[in-house]
C-alpha cells in the first residue's frame, strides 16, 4: 500500500521561506518521479514542481520558477519543497504525488498516488 505523507506546513509571512517534505512508503521511491501540486480554496488542484526518479531533472511552473525548489533524497524516501520569497498568492493546501513513471511530469491525470496535503498559510 503506498502512503504519502506531507509535513512542514503552516502559517509564515509573507517574503519568508517553508520546508515542505513528504515521506514515501509502499513503492520503490528510487524507480518514480514525484510532483507537488497546489489547491486554494475554489480553485483546481494544480502543478507545482516534480522531479525525476534520479533527482537530475527537475519541472517548475511558471509561477514559483526562482522561488521554489523541488529535491529528493532517494535514501530517506523523502521529496522536500523548499519555498522561498512566499506571497498570500502561495497559500494553499500542499499535496505531494507520485505518477507510476520515473519521468517528471505536469500531468495531473498522470500521477496516482497522493498524500493527504499540508496547509500552508502566508500573510501579508
Amino acid at each position: 500500500q503506498v502512503q504519502l505523507v506531507e509535513s512542514g506546513g503552516g502559517l509564515v509571512q509573507a517574503g519568508g521561506s517553508q520546508r515542505l517534505s513528504c515521506a514515501a512508503s509502499g513503492l520503490t521511491f528510487s524507480r518514480y518521479s514525484m510532483g507537488w501540486f497546489c489547491q486554494a480554496p475554489g480553485t483546481e488542484r494544480e502543478f507545482v514542481a516534480a522531479i525525476s526518479a534520479s533527482g537530475a531533472i527537475t519541472l517548475y511552473a511558471n509561477s514559483v520558477k526562482g522561488r521554489f525548489t523541488i529535491s529528493r533524497d532517494n535514501a530517506k524516501n523523502t521529496v522536500y519543497l523548499q519555498m522561498n520569497s512566499l506571497k498570500p498568492e502561495d497559500t494553499a493546501v500542499y499535496y505531494c504525488a507520485a505518477p507510476d513513471q520515473p519521468r517528471p511530469t505536469n500531468e495531473l491525470r498522470n500521477y496516482d498516488y497522493w498524500g493527504q496535503g499540508t496547509q500552508v498559510t502566508v500573510s501579508s
